[in-house]
């Protein structure tokens, strides 16, 4: 029997608080940690209980989810992998939530689009920030069901982002337009960062998107 990946994981409120609610998960980016996109917390509807997951392949005081090469390349089966262990971990999470959101910032937007290319009736939105989705072509991704359930997708870049290169932003584009229900937003002067007119569009699309249940006082 297969163990399921149990990840480090910062939450937004206490156990006892969560039912009923619903879950944004966050995945950090390339050389971070689950404490860092957690701090989006204020900029984001209060209705949600968001869970921040460590990666899981440590470099130095950081991790990351997959190996990813100078030039932004990286291994299609790893990163396939990082994203089964995530649907793994949430079987064990999400149903004492309403719905499950996915947030990724630069490599954490491939992993959460991953996770809903696998199974997108069971996600309610995903959140893109200065990322990527992964391409070539593998079992685990079922697109035609991402185009079939219109997945909502909200994709925020930096016109002056030096990361991301013009390869990834390409494929992002194709696929994203062809197969969800595309939210896309580039901000002038912004670097590979958030700021917070883009998260004044995130809760925007948020609000509109997920249906929200009110948290008692």
């Amino acid at each position: 029997m297969t163990s399921v990946w149990k990840p480090e994981v910062v939450w937004s409120r206490p156990e006892e608080e969560r039912a009923g609610t619903p879950l944004i998960v966050l995945f950090h980016g390339y050389m971070s940690h689950e404490r860092d996109l957690i701090g989006l917390a204020p900029m984001l509807p209060p209705e949600f209980t968001l869970a921040s997951v460590r990666a899981p392949h440590a470099i130095g005081p950081s991790f990351a989810w997959f190996g990813l090469a100078s030039d932004l390349s990286y291994s299609t089966p790893e990163a396939v992998g990082a994203a089964a262990d995530v649907v793994a971990w949430l079987d064990t999470v999400k149903d004492q939530f309403t719905s499950v959101t996915l947030l990724g910032f630069s490599m954490g937007m491939a992993m959460a689009t991953s996770v809903a290319r696998h199974r997108p009736a069971e996600i309610a939105a995903v959140v893109g920030l200065s990322g990527f989705a992964v391409e070539g072509e593998n079992d685990f991704f079922d697109d035609d069901a991402v185009a079939s359930a219109g997945l909502p997708l909200f994709w925020g870049r930096g016109d002056a982002d030096p990361v991301i290169t013009e390869a990834k932003i390409d494929f992002t584009n194709r696929w994203a337009n062809a197969k969800t229900k595309l939210t896309k937003m580039k901000y002038a002067n912004l670097a590979h960062s958030i700021n917070p007119t883009e998260m004044g569009h995130v809760c925007e699309f948020l609000r509109q998107t997920v249906p929200l249940v009110a948290v008692e006082a």
